[in-house]
C-alpha cells in the first residue's frame, strides 16, 4: 500500500496550553510523550475525585493524544482501580469478559492477564484491535494497571488512528469510507472510518481478531457487496502494515511499562496490541500481571451509514449472497501464521 506523498503536519497535536495549566492547578504534571500519549504524574487514582474541568482536560487529552499513562499508582487495588474508571466517558464499567480465579475478591468488572496461567489469562490481543468492537457502542476508555511488570519487557503498542487515516493515499481514504466491517461474534456492524466524538478526527476503526466480514457500499448508499476472501486478506493486511509503520512515521509506539504505571486510552483515538514478548512465558520474561477495566460509553456511537443495519445475522444465511461471512470466534483468518484470540 503506498503511502501518501504530500508533507503534512506533525500526526499527532501537542498538548493543550489550557489543558496543562488546569490540571497543573489540581496538583499535577502531565508531560508528553514520544510519538503520542502523555505521562501525568501528581494525580493520586486512588485519592479524592477531581474537579470537572480538570477531568475534561485529561479526557481531552486522551482524545488527542491517545493515552495518558498515571505514573506512581503502586498498590492500586481492583476496587480502587474500579473507582478511577468512572472518571472518563459514560462514568460507569462495561464489562463483558470472564473473571479469572486469581482476580482480587473475584471482581467482576476486573479482566486479569498474565503470561502464566495460574495469575491471569493467557494470550490475549496479539492483534491490532479496539476493545469491545463486539458492542454496538464499543467502550470509550480502557485501563490497564500493571499488578507486576515482567524484568525484561513486555509492553503494549498503541497505533494514533486519526493520524493513520491521514497517512494513506487519498484514493485508500475514499474507498476505506465505504467500507464497514461485521462482528464475527454479534453481528454487529461499524464503519472502517469514523469521526472521534469528541476531536471530529476522521479516523480507521477494525479489529484484526474479531472480524467476519467487511462491507462495500456504493457511494450513494444503494448497494452493498462482501469482499471476498482475495479482499479481506489484502485489507487486513493494509491495516496491519498502516499501523505498524507508524512506529517509523510517529503515531505508533511500543510502551514498556513501570512500576506503579496505570493507562487509560481513548479506545476510540488509538488501537493497541500486546507486544510479542508480552506472551512469552514468565520463567523466560519474568512474571507479567495485567488488571485490565474498560468502561461505558457516554452515547451510542459508531453506525455504519450507507442505510446498513447497526447489525447482521452472521450466524445466518450469507445475505449478500456471496463474499466473506465467517461467524464465530475469532472470524476471518487472514494471516495463518498471526496468533488470534480475543
Amino acid at each position: 500500500m503506498a503511502k501518501r506523498d504530500v508533507p503534512r503536519e506533525a500526526p499527532v497535536p501537542p498538548l493543550d496550553p489550557g489543558h496543562v495549566r488546569t490540571i497543573e492547578q489540581a496538583g499535577g504534571h502531565l508531560a508528553p510523550l514520544s510519538p503520542i500519549g502523555g505521562r501525568l504524574e501528581g494525580i493520586d487514582l486512588r485519592g479524592e475525585r477531581p474537579a470537572e474541568a480538570v477531568l475534561a482536560a485529561l479526557e481531552a487529552e486522551m482524545a488527542s493524544r491517545g493515552f495518558i499513562v498515571f505514573k506512581g499508582q503502586q498498590g492500586l487495588s481492583a476496587e480502587e482501580l474500579v473507582q478511577a474508571c468512572q472518571w472518563w466517558g459514560g462514568r460507569a464499567l462495561h464489562s463483558t469478559h470472564g473473571v479469572h480465579p486469581a482476580t482480587p475478591g473475584g471482581n467482576r468488572h476486573i479482566f486479569r492477564l498474565s503470561n502464566d496461567q495460574h495469575h491471569g489469562i493467557l494470550g490475549v490481543g496479539p492483534l491490532f484491535h479496539n476493545d469491545g468492537a463486539f458492542c454496538e457502542a464499543p467502550f470509550s476508555h480502557v485501563a490497564y494497571h500493571m499488578v507486576r511488570v515482567p524484568e525484561h519487557g513486555g509492553g503494549t503498542v498503541f497505533a494514533h488512528l486519526g493520524a493513520a487515516f491521514d497517512a494513506l493515499p487519498a484514493a485508500t481514504q475514499a474507498r476505506w469510507q465505504r467500507l464497514s466491517s461485521v462482528n464475527a461474534t454479534t453481528g454487529v456492524v461499524h464503519p472502517l472510518v469514523h469521526d472521534h466524538p469528541l476531536t471530529g478526527r476522521r479516523s480507521v476503526w477494525l479489529h484484526l481478531g474479531m472480524t467476519g466480514a467487511v462491507i462495500e457500499s456504493s457511494p450513494e448508499g444503494d448497494a452493498h457487496r462482501l469482499l471476498d476472501a482475495g479482499e479481506l486478506t489484502a485489507l487486513c493486511r493494509a491495516y496491519n502494515a498502516l499501523l505498524s509503520d507508524g512506529i517509523d512515521d510517529g503515531y505508533t509506539v511500543s510502551y514498556e511499562y513501570e512500576p506503579g504505571d496505570c493507562v487509560f486510552i481513548d479506545n476510540y483515538a488509538v488501537a493497541h496490541k500486546a507486544a510479542a514478548e508480552a506472551h512469552q512465558p514468565a520463567a523466560e520474561r519474568g512474571l507479567r500481571i495485567m488488571h485490565r477495566a474498560t468502561i461505558r460509553a457516554p452515547f451510542a456511537c459508531f453506525s455504519p451509514g450507507f442505510g446498513l443495519p447497526q447489525a447482521l445475522d452472521i450466524g445466518g444465511p450469507n445475505p449478500f449472497g456471496q463474499g466473506v461471512w465467517q461467524a464465530g470466534g475469532i472470524g476471518f483468518r487472514w494471516d495463518a501464521t498471526a496468533p488470534m484470540q480475543n
